[in-house]
């Protein structure tokens, strides 16, 4: 079933959004283990995205090939030094003191992490990540932080059946994805679309989807 659903995604998601830029499209891989994570390797995914740093840790060794490791949760700052050296690119950098910390801890090892900085655009109480307003102060000081290269920004779109809504959430995304863009040689990824809205969100210019029913199926318990 995995093999197919990664076949069948890969024929659906175009190869480039609107703005003609590349689509990554990155398996989230929360709870799975590690054969099936191999399986959608083996089916063609090339990037796969860690909520929880136990299960990174867990399953690193156990997964074949070289896909490019991403973390798409919530990260504690005292778990950093668990991923240092081994991710590719962290999505979920969703406050100053993380994003501090994770400076800190980057240019003790010696490492430049690449980091995708989380914008809560629907404002969310339950979300994480600088408002909208915000993000381009935010974007400002987490960019001069020493070993941290900012690479785009990530946001989550609010549950809804309002295509109409998100659809414009994700536009204001691509906004101000466009005016950091122009500030910043580095950007590179707007990291936006999961399994119910990816469709909306690469219509509105994300090159980036982070998908895990739609590969897996639903999420074992």
């Amino acid at each position: 079933m995995i093999k197919q659903n990664v076949k069948k995604l890969l024929a659906e998601i175009p190869s480039a959004n609107p703005f003609g830029e590349k689509l990554t499209l990155v398996a989230a891989v929360k709870l799975q283990p590690a054969e099936a994570i191999n399986a959608a390797i083996e089916a063609g995914i090339t990037d796969i995205g860690d909520n929880h740093v136990q299960e990174f840790r867990d399953k690193f060794s156990q997964i074949n090939g070289s896909p490019k490791r991403h973390f798409i949760g919530h990260l504690q700052t005292n778990k950093i030094k668990y991923l240092l050296g081994k991710t590719d690119l962290y999505h979920s950098i969703d406050r100053m003191p993380l994003a501090e910390e994770l400076s800190k801890k980057s240019a003790a090892a010696g490492v430049t992490s690449d980091i995708l900085i989380q914008i809560n655009i629907g404002n969310e109480e339950a979300k994480g990540g600088f408002s909208l307003e915000e993000a381009e102060s935010a974007y400002k000081k987490i960019a001069a932080l020493p070993a941290l290269r900012v690479k785009g920004l990530m946001a989550m779109l609010p549950l809804s059946d309002d295509n109409v809504l998100l659809y414009s959430l994700a536009a204001k995304m691509r906004g101000l994805y466009d005016r950091l863009r122009a500030q910043d040689d580095n950007f590179e990824y707007l990291s936006m679309g999961m399994s119910g809205d990816w469709q909306i969100c690469v219509d509105a210019g994300s090159n980036m989807l982070r998908l895990g029913t739609s590969i897996f199926g639903k999420r074992p318990v």
